[in-house]
């Protein structure tokens, strides 16, 4: 059951190893848009597929060393975008920065992504429970950037048919999962209508991961 007064606590420990922080992304608001903004000029969203051959409802681009993608070979990290053939766009300092500091706030001092998926999700898209599993070291932390409209946040075990808590997810939190809940099955419910004021009728989530 969601946690009606999870936005009263600015820190809130979701299990062990995993942390949300509430607005922690606020004070890089303005960069963290701008830094998309470059990044999407150079990679546009796109609908990529799944290995059954489904197009998945969020749209995704990556910066950084190597991009998280999928299709009929099953999923992976490229060095290039399958659409341009050109590599990525490399990751902005910005965002790197804000990935650091938020693990390290998590517990992960040390943390150096070389890849960062951008999902950006419209009303009724979602993400179903999954694992973090195509990166090469699980010993490197997670960290989770939310923007724009509020979301579901569903976060369980290691075991598919383990509990599942919903936390409300809104713009500027930031949750860092690694340790013990490295690979912990987690996803987003379908997002609700709204409008937020800076982003309009979306959410955009940044997902910083050591992948190779």
């Amino acid at each position: 059951m969601m946690d009606l007064f999870d936005q009263l606590e600015p820190r809130k420990e979701l299990a062990e190893g995993a942390v949300l922080l509430r607005g922690f992304a606020l004070n890089y608001e303005a960069a963290i848009l701008s830094a998309i903004d470059a990044v999407v000029a150079a990679a546009p969203f796109r609908h990529m597929m799944t290995p059954g051959g489904y197009r998945m409802s969020v749209a995704m681009t990556n910066c950084g060393k190597v991009g998280w993608v999928s299709d009929g070979k099953g999923y992976r990290y490229s060095p290039t975008d399958p659409d341009s053939g050109k590599p990525w766009p490399a990751m902005p300092e910005t965002l790197l920065t804000l990935a650091q500091t938020a693990a390290s706030e998590g517990g992960f001092a040390g943390f150096v992504p070389d890849a960062c998926l951008i999902n950006r999700y419209e009303p009724g898209a979602k993400l179903s429970l999954h694992q973090d599993r195509d990166e090469c070291d699980f010993s490197a932390p997670i960290v989770s950037v939310s923007l724009g409209l509020s979301a579901t946040f569903q976060f369980g075990g290691k075991r598919r048919s383990d509990p599942i808590a919903k936390h409300a997810l809104h713009h500027g939190d930031v949750v860092v999962w690694g340790g013990p809940s490295r690979l912990f099955h987690h996803g987003i419910l379908p997002l609700k209508e709204g409008e937020h004021a800076r982003l309009g009728r979306c959410r955009i989530n940044l997902t910083f991961r050591k992948a190779s």
